[in-house]
């Protein structure tokens, strides 16, 4: 049986399978890190405006975590910062993501092969431009807050 991201591959090889690799860790990062996808009242919250990992969605049929654009877009900022520090910004324009309209494209191909979802309200366009990757990687750096995430606690 063949993987359905070897159709994506496939089909559009402007991406390697590391960029689809951090799409779904920055969707894990939103839901388990920065609580993105969560009603205040209980671990998951109704189905809104969604980009949604089917795999979660089969042990909670009646519920769906979900995110917006943004959100996703937001998710992988911090979840690239935190994972590669200032060579961030290196790391994903060496997978071919050069701007959040990148991580839409991604997203809408996992979408067209169930591996994630989207709402009748979700649109591609809200991937786009929702920041600029230099001012988002380089300029907003902060590196003491990125060294003290490193650090070790005593």
């Amino acid at each position: 049986m063949t993987h359905p991201l070897r159709k994506v591959l496939d089909e559009d090889p402007r991406y390697p399978v590391e960029a689809y690799e951090f799409i779904r860790d920055a969707l894990s990062y939103a839901h388990d890190v920065m609580g993105l996808g969560m009603s205040k009242d209980s671990e998951v919250s109704p189905v809104e405006s969604a980009v949604e990992d089917p795999a979660e969605s089969e042990s909670q049929p009646e519920q769906e975590r979900h995110l917006t654009g943004q959100e996703l877009c937001e998710a992988g900022r911090r979840y690239a910062l935190e994972e590669y520090g200032l060579m961030a910004k290196v790391v994903l324009n060496n997978w071919g993501i050069y701007g959040t309209s990148d991580f839409g494209e991604l997203v809408y191909n996992l979408i067209r092969v169930d591996m994630m979802r989207k709402s009748p309200t979700d649109r591609r366009e809200d991937f786009d431009d929702v920041f600029e990757f230099e001012k988002a990687f380089l300029t907003d750096f902060d590196f003491g807050q990125n060294l003290k995430s490193r650090r070790p606690s005593k």
